[in-house]
């Protein structure tokens, strides 16, 4: 005789691992978009030094001691929001009703901000920022004895570019920071404070913080990156999520989401961005 065995549902999901995002470290929000899809800013040049003459030099019809007179360059820089996104899916009242109420509205969006939302923005933005770099040297394989020379030749790079020491960011994948800790050279600072804690920073390391991002976030051969929350705007203009309960055809909760966001690297600031590409290590 066959025996049906009973199954037992337990009213839990099964969620899946998600990794907050940490591009407010990197980035800054400077300029807004209230009101504006598009947004210039201008770029102001300079004068060059001269020698003071006392004397006076004819120049132009007139007689200057201060040099040669130069109109200051005046320049824009646009920034247009290109991504413009949205989903949308709908909870059956049946299905709810018949799952113990797992699929409940609050929880499900919840879930698609933190599984397909955060994770979205942050390759694009991770990937802006890499592929502006004002410093990319030519990708290299990186190991536990290079990675602290090459960690500091790109914190040099920054310091020659004047970019300013306090708040840079050191980003790093798993596979380079497990690198960073079998490098007999590095010696982190672990003394963290909370707040950094909870916003994603590991470490410190020739005074940037440390941040590990999962690679699937990550460009391809990702190394490291080195970078100052100043060259990199990554505004969300809008998020906006509506639910729908019964809406016509439907039985049940119609979600939509959208959400638009974009990222720029400042022309002026390039250099506050070094990118330092990984090679896979030959056989």
């Amino acid at each position: 005789m066959a025996i049906n065995l009973v199954t037992k549902f337990l009213p839990y999901v099964d969620e899946i691992f998600t990794t907050e995002s940490k591009k407010s470290l990197l980035t800054n929000q400077d300029f807004q978009w209230t009101g504006a899809h598009t947004v210039k800013i201008y770029k102001i040049g300079t004068s060059e030094m001269n020698d003071y003459k006392r004397n006076g030099v004819f120049i132009g019809g007139f007689s200057s001691r201060y040099g040669e007179v130069h109109d200051l360059d005046a320049t824009t820089e646009e920034m247009t929001l290109k991504k413009d996104r949205s989903f949308t899916f709908v909870i059956d009242t049946l299905d709810q009703d018949e799952t113990g109420n797992q699929l409940e509205t609050a929880s499900a969006l919840a879930r698609q901000q933190r599984e397909v939302i955060i994770p979205e923005v942050d390759s694009y933005v991770y990937s802006v920022m890499c592929n502006n770099a004002g410093t990319k040297p030519e990708a290299l394989t990186l190991t536990k004895d290079n990675i602290y020379l090459e960690i500091i030749k790109a914190n040099n790079a920054l310091d020659n570019a004047e970019v300013p020491e306090t708040g840079r960011q050191l980003v790093v994948s798993p596979d380079t920071l497990l690198l960073m800790k079998q490098c007999k050279d590095i010696v982190m600072e672990t003394d963290i404070g909370n707040d950094l804690r909870i916003k994603g920073v590991v470490s410190n390391l020739d005074g940037a913080n440390v941040i590990k991002v999962p690679a699937v976030r990550l460009p391809k051969d990702f190394g490291f990156m080195i970078a100052h929350p100043c060259a990199t705007v990554a505004p969300t203009k809008l998020t906006d999520y509506v639910t729908h309960h019964n809406p016509p055809g439907i039985n049940g909760t119609l979600v939509e989401g959208r959400i638009c966001y974009d990222a720029f690297v400042l022309e002026n600031k390039v250099k506050a961005i070094y990118y330092q590409a990984n090679k896979a290590a030959t056989a």
